[in-house]
Formats: C-alpha cells, sequence, structure tokens
C-alpha cells in the first residue's frame, strides 16, 4: 500500500530539567481546566472537563524539517476532549502553546494527509516557532492513515455522514473556534486585542485548508497552503489512471525501467530555463520540447530491494529502456480521456516520478505485476461501491471511461463536502484573508496544473470583465500560487536536490498579515545535497522562472505560451470543472 502523507519524521529531543516559572506556573491541569473555551462558544459542542491532559515539556529541538526552520524551545502540550451533543462520540485536540513570554497573540491550526486528519505532533513546532498555539484534531475517529476512511460507512452501503463530514471539514473548523478560544482564555487576551489566526497544511493537509477558506471567511486571518488534493473525486481515482495504462497496454515495468526514463528526463530539461543545476524549473518547456523516444535502449541498474512491512524483497533490475516503457510513459503524459478522446483530468509532469504506476514484484512468477494504488483504490470500494475495505482487489474490467465514470459519481456524491474547489472567495477577501499556495512542479501524487486550474478559476469568477493582467492583480491582493522549481509531494525532491523548498511560506503569510508585505517572490531554500542552506527565490503565478548571465540572474517572466500550456480543456464532463 503506497501512502502520500506530506510530513516527515520530526527529529525531536526533549528534556524535563530545568523550568521556566511562567510556564511551569500555567501548564497545569488546574490552570488549564479553569480556562478551557466557555460553554456555548461553538453551539452543540460540550467540552469535557475531566479529560484535560497538561505538562510542560522544556528544551525540545526540532532540526531538518520542511515546513519550518530548525529551532529549539519550550511548551506546554496540553489535549482535552469534547462531543457533539446528542451524539455518543468524543472529539480529541491537542494544543502545544508557547511559554508565555514567547506568545505572539497568534493561532494556528494544521492538518494531514493522505486519509490522516492530521500530522501528527510533527506539525506543531512550526506554530511554536513563530509564537503561536498550534493545534491537530483527531477528527473523533483517530490519527492513523486508515481510521477516516474506516469510519466512513457503519456497515456495508450505509454512510456515517457524521463522519464523512467531519473528516470534510467539521472537524478542522471545530478545532479552529475552539482552538482561537482557547488561547485567548489561556493567556487572557482581552477582547480588545487581535489574535491573528492561521493554517498550515499541504496535501490532504491542503485540501483541509481550502475547505475552511472557502466556508469560513473569518475563521483564519491566512493560510499557507501545499499540493491541495481538491477535487477529491478527480484527485482519488487520477491515482488509478496509472495502473489502467498498464492493464490496458498490458505491460507492467520493472520501477527502475520508469525512474531511467525520468532520470534522462531530468538531464536533458534541466538547461531549458537558462540554468544547469540538475532542476528543471520550466517543465512547460520540457514536455513542448522533449521527446522520451530518447530513451529507448537506455540501460538501467538498480540494487535488490529489501522486504518491508507492505512488500516483498525485490530483485536486482537490469535492461534498457524498452518501446514498451515509452508507450506506457507517454500515455501516462496524455493524461486521462474518455473513449470518445475527450480529456477528465490532468497528469503529472515529466520530470515527476511514476509512483502511481509501481508495479509489485511476485516472487512466485518472478514477473513484475499490478499495484492497485490504494488511495484511489479505497476511495472507490468505501465511498463509491459503500463496502467495508481498504482497497480494491484488482481493476478487472476497469477501462478510461469506467474512471472517468467513477469521478462523476464521486463528484455528484461529494461535492458539498469533499470536492472543495469553490472558486468564490470574496467573503475571505473581504475579510481580509490571505492564501500563499504552492506545488511542487515535480509532484508525483497530485498534478501541479490542479492547482493552476483552481488560481486560474478563482482568477476567472471573482474579477468577471477584466483583463487579464488586471485580474492577476486584483486576485494578487489576497491569493498567490507559486509553483516550486524541481519540488516533489510536499517536499524537496532528492532527483532535483538544488531545488528550493519554501520552508519558510508560514512567515512569509505572517509577514503579508501582520506587515503588509506581500511576497512578490516566495523565500525557498535549498534542504538537500551540496548546496543545502543556499536561498533561492520561487516566482509566483503567472510569471515563470527564467534564468540569464549564465544561469546566476533570475527573472520572473510573463510568458503567454507557458500560460497556456497549464490550462486544459476537461471536456468530458458538461458541468464546469473549478
Amino acid at each position: 500500500m503506497r501512502l502520500f502523507i506530506w510530513t516527515l519524521v520530526a527529529i525531536v529531543q526533549a528534556s524535563v530539567v530545568d523550568a521556566s516559572p511562567a510556564l511551569a506556573e500555567v501548564c497545569t491541569i488546574d490552570y488549564v481546566t479553569a480556562h478551557l473555551p466557555p460553554a456555548g462558544v461553538y453551539p452543540g459542542i460540550s467540552v469535557v472537563n475531566s479529560s484535560v491532559s497538561a505538562n510542560p515539556v522544556y528544551s525540545v529541538e526540532v532540526t531538518d524539517q520542511y515546513f519550518y526552520p530548525n529551532a529549539e524551545f519550550d511548551y506546554c502540550n496540553v489535549s482535552f476532549s469534547y462531543s457533539h451533543d446528542g451524539l455518543n462520540d468524543k472529539v480529541v485536540l491537542t494544543y502545544w502553546l508557547p511559554a508565555p513570554e514567547n506568545f505572539q497573540n497568534r493561532y494556528l491550526s494544521t492538518g494531514g494527509g493522505g486519509y490522516a486528519i492530521n500530522s501528527g505532533t510533527q506539525s506543531l513546532p512550526g506554530g511554536i516557532i513563530y509564537g503561536a498555539v498550534a493545534g491537530i484534531t483527531d477528527g473523533g475517529f483517530g490519527v492513523n492513515q486508515d481510521d477516516a476512511i474506516n469510519t466512513f460507512l457503519v456497515t456495508n452501503g450505509t454512510r456515517d455522514w457524521h463522519n464523512i463530514y467531519m473528516f470534510g471539514y467539521e472537524a478542522i473548523h471545530e478545532m479552529g473556534e475552539l482552538g482561537k478560544s482557547f488561547t485567548k482564555t489561556f493567556f487572557n487576551i482581552s477582547d480588545s486585542t487581535k489574535l491573528y489566526s492561521y493554517y498550515q497544511g499541504c496535501s490532504e493537509g491542503g485540501r483541509e485548508g481550502w475547505s475552511q477558506v472557502q466556508r469560513f471567511a473569518d475563521e483564519f486571518d491566512g493560510a499557507a497552503i501545499g499540493a491541495p488534493a481538491f477535487r477529491f473525486a478527480f484527485q482519488q481515482v487520477q491515482h488509478l489512471y496509472s495502473n489502467v495504462v498498464e492493464q490496458t497496454l498490458n505491460y507492467f515495468p520493472p520501477p527502475c525501467e520508469l525512474q531511467a526514463i525520468v532520470n534522462a528526463t531530468i538531464l536533458a530539461c534541466d538547461p531549458l530555463d537558462g540554468r544547469l543545476d540538475g532542476v528543471v524549473s520550466r517543465t512547460d518547456l520540457c514536455s513542448a520540447q522533449y521527446d522520451i523516444n530518447a530513451t529507448l535502449g537506455l540501460s538501467y541498474n538498480c540494487a535488490p530491494g529489501a522486504a518491508s512491512p507492505f512488500a516483498p524483497a525485490t530483485p536486482a533490475q537490469n535492461g534498457t529502456v524498452t518501446a514498451q516503457g515509452i508507450a506506457l510513459a507517454k500515455k501516462i503524459f496524455e493524461g486521462l480521456h474518455d473513449s470518445d478522446g475527450r480529456r477528465a483530468y490532468f497528469t503529472y509532469t515529466p520530470s515527476s516520478t511514476f509512483t502511481d504506476a509501481q508495479t509489485q514484484y511476485n516472487a512466485t512468477s518472478g514477473q513484475w505485476e499490478l499495484d492497485v494504488t490504494s488511495l484511489g483504490g479505497s476511495f472507490v470500494e468505501v465511498l463509491l461501491d459503500l463496502q467495508i475495505g481498504s482497497n480494491l482487489p484488482n481493476l478487472n474490467n476497469v477501462t478510461y471511461d469506467t474512471l472517468v465514470q467513477w469521478i462523476s459519481e464521486g463528484w455528484n456524491r461529494y461535492n458539498d463536502v469533499l470536492m472543495t474547489n469553490w472558486p468564490d472567495l470574496t467573503p475571505f477577501k473581504q475579510a481580509g484573508g490571505k492564501v500563499i499556495h504552492f506545488h511542487g512542479e515535480s509532484d508525483y501524487s497530485i498534478p501541479t496544473a490542479s492547482s493552476v486550474r483552481y488560481w486560474e478559476s478563482v482568477n476567472t469568477i471573482m474579477n468577471p470583465g477584466m483583463s487579464y493582467n488586471d485580474s492577476v492583480a486584483a486576485t494578487q491582493e489576497f491569493y498567490r500560487l507559486f509553483l516550486v522549481p524541481g519540488g516533489s509531494h510536499c517536499a524537496p525532491n532528492a532527483a532535483e536536490p538544488n531545488g528550493p523548498w519554501p520552508q519558510t511560506a508560514l512567515q512569509n503569510l505572517i509577514d503579508w498579515v501582520e506587515k503588509d508585505v506581500p511576497p512578490v517572490t516566495l523565500n525557498g531554500t535549498v534542504l538537500l545535497g551540496a548546496n543545502a542552506g543556499q536561498n533561492q527565490q520561487i516566482c509566483a503565478w503567472p510569471l515563470r522562472p527564467l534564468f540569464t548571465g549564465n544561469g546566476t540572474s533570475l527573472e520572473c517572466v510573463y510568458d503567454q505560451q507557458s500560460i497556456d500550456s497549464w490550462i486544459y480543456e476537461l471536456d468530458a464532463f458538461d458541468m464546469p470543472v473549478y
């Protein structure tokens, strides 16, 4: 089973020696209980006072993370639960609170990845570092990857709509509202003092962030959102497209063959942006100018792989890129179309790894075989077929038309709860909210073009009658999109290690919200390889990166052909797809 989660294993060291007296005085069960969100702050919710836990933690050290810089800090670790009136449920909230002397009148909600509604406590330092209370929720169903989808059905055929809506947007909203109230009471903030509220998340966490921005205009002052999994039905079914291509073409390549194609593509397309650095900053130029037929006959060699809890050991892979492998890659690059040739969705950029096309090794037959992608398979099995499970057993008789039909069914059934691509953000803009939205150009899990389409949808819907340049300026007053050169799925890319990553996007957002300093370019840091620590800037869409002066000077240029290459007509559906 393959899962796509934006978080990385945190390096955290905690000591219980020494203490800030201020932190020790407030980080107690008695103090927290006395400062819980007051009754009635969120109608229909009752906080369980007896559920409170609280303990101070000192000298925590975090290093080598992708969504916040290295830091050392103290914090108060608090958790409590609440229930919905009339339901026998329990939702657990966890908040990390900075030491009182470090609190800067900020609150931060964080999200999850895959089917997990939170990313564990490893997402919480991103708040503490900036003087914010930081929160996560278990949604009432748990924090593990399968917890949510395992509770979407009461039994076969019967959906638990409460849990589906909690996963869709309600749990994140309740966490934010209760978290802001708790922050105010804990730190005795007066009604006249501004509490700045923020959101940070990527992948499913990005979808969760947009679920709030689109529905609750005044919940957050700003959101830092990466690679969001909005258009949920499209996105989950998209994961199965590469599998169906393999099945249709009856070719199941060793993973090393497809990786050889990717490596050669990166090498060939690297200089197209004007700089030779191992990073494909212009995947649009790569798509237009590079023919992967050039990889025919290219040799590949991959070492044996050890067994894991999810997969058996694999043998060494040696061979050359075949015409079948190239045909498979080309079909995947085309994206999903129905049998009449109408496009249903986007696909990945040519520098992205073929993760959805990963095959599994059958030690008995000595052959590579289809490996149904669980994110897509579980969506179909549970939310469409309404059968308790974790993946489709096979894709027998599944065609491209089947995939289009599954998208249509999922869109119709879950448009109001999981799709999360409402384009009219007028209430959020009028409330003064700001969004920094970024997406890696080499994302293997969520097509980069999905973010471009949403930004362009917002731009069109909110600025009717304007010229394109004027509409861009109007949208960028509150919402800016950045395509990250070489960036993978919610992480820097080991295959393109010299690419920048927006590790401090939350700081850029805080500066925009609190100091009215918009990010003309987004600050990026090289986090991998020999150039780790180097600072680079990331261009704001629709401008595209181009290097001059032998690769020494970055220009963010307007390139109409590039813009057009990211815009697709999804004509397989009669309804508009925002």
